[in-house]
């Protein structure tokens, strides 16, 4: 079994990704959107806000209507997007956001703290939360059936409303619930990297006791692919691999060691 999370920034080659995906069974595909909802939200007039927390994580201010623009990318265009894609390669796949099924619940955050201009900032009406719970048992009968699983955010809060999660860390769950010998997450750089702006500074390899001092290279939306790694980790997943969805055979090459593994 082999969870794949690929995201939704920009640079990400989506046909590369699926075409390697469509060449594995036991697979579950988990993806993002940010960049296209980013296009959407501006388009819409409501154009996406950061939260920066005190420990230095950006995350997206989820307001009720930003959770609706969410849903419509996430669950509609994206979601079915990349089903289309693997019903052309043969893949009978079907597309389920963490609402349907239960499939992934959480307790809603009741507070969020924000750091604006140098001020701590406490906001109440966010629709943001973190996976406590995974249901395994659509997930098998899905698998068992031979369809694939394509499964989006937002999740299900305990009180029954929608709720935006970090796809990272939610792709952890489910390859934690699902037992999966390896959880890979793709995005638009090859790894961590030691700098930024040097994709030859990959780090290829972080052990598990030393994933904290590697938070030190992580920017931006790194943070949260490390913390989701190490939540896998944590979970019982032994092998971890931060890929490049932008070279071929994306999901081969991470599985062949190409990128940072954390193990």
């Amino acid at each position: 079994m082999i969870v794949v999370k690929v995201g939704g920034a920009k640079g990400i080659i989506y046909d590369l990704v699926l075409e390697d995906v469509a060449a594995y069974r036991d697979i579950v595909l988990v993806h993002g959107g940010s960049g296209e909802l980013n296009r959407v939200s501006e388009k819409m007039g409501h154009p996406p806000q950061m939260i920066h927390s005190p420990s230095g994580h950006v995350s997206r201010r989820t307001d009720r209507k930003t959770l609706e623009l969410f849903t419509m990318v996430y669950c509609g265009k994206m979601n079915k997007m990349i089903v289309e894609k693997l019903q052309q390669l043969g893949v009978n796949a079907v597309g389920l956001s963490g609402i349907d099924g239960r499939l992934l619940q959480g307790e809603r955050k009741k507070a969020i703290i924000g750091i604006e201009n140098g001020k701590r900032k406490v906001i109440c009406d966010d629709y943001t939360g973190k996976v406590g719970k995974v249901n395994v048992s659509l997930l098998t009968v899905l698998l068992d059936s031979g369809y694939l699983p394509v499964i989006t955010p937002p999740a299900l809060s305990y009180e029954n409303e929608a709720i935006n999660v970090d796809g990272d860390r939610a792709a952890a769950s489910i390859a934690s619930a699902l037992k999966a010998e390896a959880l890979v997450i793709l995005s638009n750089t090859p790894g961590l990297l030691r700098d930024l702006d040097d994709e030859s500074s990959l780090i290829e390899r972080v052990e598990r006791g030393r994933i904290e001092e590697s938070m030190r290279y992580a920017e931006g939306r790194m943070k949260k692919k490390i913390m989701g790694a190490a939540e896998a980790l944590e979970m019982g997943v032994t092998r971890i691999i931060l890929g490049d969805a932008r070279v071929e055979s994306p999901v081969t090459s991470a599985l062949e060691g190409n990128g940072t593994v954390i193990e």
